[in-house]
């Protein structure tokens, strides 16, 4: 089987289908699980527990879970280098939420 990189297939494809591709490629990247996310960040599990100074049964439990403290999401995100923002969408725009930051920043006085 002759194998090509995705580069050269991507080459050969016209430009309003690189165009197309490319943008299904950002709108996937904005959304993703925390497992996905991790992993496009080129982090293991076992790397993400060192980091969170906990054990990687715990950042496996993380990752399936769909309720959490933000706390943890937060401290997830940091993780990998990134910052958590709370964002609360209306008709008529949006709005940060920094409650939760202030709170963080008055545990740590």
């Amino acid at each position: 089987m002759n194998k090509k990189s995705f580069n050269t297939l991507r080459k050969k494809m016209s430009p309003s289908a690189q165009k197309a591709a490319l943008e299904k490629t950002k709108q996937m990247l904005k959304e993703m699980p925390l497992q996905e996310l991790r992993q496009a960040h080129q982090m293991s599990q076992e790397r993400m527990a060192e980091i969170l100074n906990t054990k990687q049964a715990n950042v496996s439990r993380i990752e399936r879970r769909t309720d959490m403290y933000i706390s943890t999401l937060r401290s997830y995100i940091e993780a990998m280098g990134g910052q958590l923002d709370i964002v609360a969408r209306f008709p008529d725009g949006e709005v940060h939420i920094n409650q939760f930051e202030e709170i963080e920043n008055r545990n740590n006085c």
